[in-house]
């Protein structure tokens, strides 16, 4: 038995994944966690093989949560969920480790197709990160310049456009709001910005947040 540990913050969204997991005959919903820090709490107490990881989650961010979940839990395939479209932030997941990148619109077979493929040790690529993946092969000069950012400046860069204070951010990120000023003098200086309102522009305009509340 797949034993899957989803992390999500809204109760709808778990629910929903524990209906279609909890449907086969190979796979379960062992536990549930609505953040990273709950998360990583309850991967301590027992095994999970398959972590399903939401990204846009308040507090700890998904990066963190998967560093820490690899350093901590080797064993556990970790599988990006999103609601943002594979080309904005699918490669940056797989880089970083994780398993697979499954957008929250695909059907439900494709999400347990996705966990039976990482159980077993491997990538899962849709066709749609597939495309992805091909047109980031020598193209580098041709993408935008947030692909060119380091994990924690792209998070910074969520974070302030998302209308997060420098204080907030440098909570969640366990970082001192001394660094985190010099991520965002960094920031807009690499993405041609003045203001945090022109970096939210910046992030709006590329798909990296979703200022709707869904």
């Amino acid at each position: 038995m797949i034993r899957v540990l989803i992390v999500d913050d809204h109760a709808v969204v778990r629910e929903g994944i524990k209906h279609i997991v909890d449907a086969t005959q190979d796979i379960e919903a062992a536990g549930e966690a609505s953040g990273g820090q709950e998360a990583l709490a309850l991967a301590a107490k027992e095994e999970f093989d398959v972590v399903l990881l939401d990204i846009g989650m308040p507090g700890r961010s998904w990066l963190d949560t998967l560093h820490q979940f690899q350093a901590e839990h080797p064993r556990a395939a970790v599988l990006i969920l999103s609601v943002h479209p594979e080309e904005q932030y699918a490669l940056r997941a797989l880089r970083a480790g994780a398993a697979g990148y499954l957008n929250k619109a695909g059907a439900p077979e494709e999400l347990v197709q996705a966990i039976r493929t990482v159980f077993r040790g491997r990538k899962y690529v849709t066709p749609a990160l597939a495309e992805v993946l091909a047109g980031a092969v020598g193209n580098a000069g041709e993408r935008p310049a947030h692909e060119r950012l380091s994990d924690r400046e792209h998070e910074v860069l969520c974070m302030l456009a998302s209308g997060h204070p420098v204080g907030k951010i440098a909570e969640d990120l366990c970082l001192s709001p001394k660094t985190v000023s010099t991520y965002r003098t960094r920031l807009l200086l690499k993405l041609g910005a003045k203001s945090n309102a022109e970096l939210t522009h910046y992030a709006l305009r590329h798909g990296l947040i979703d200022l709707s509340g869904s």
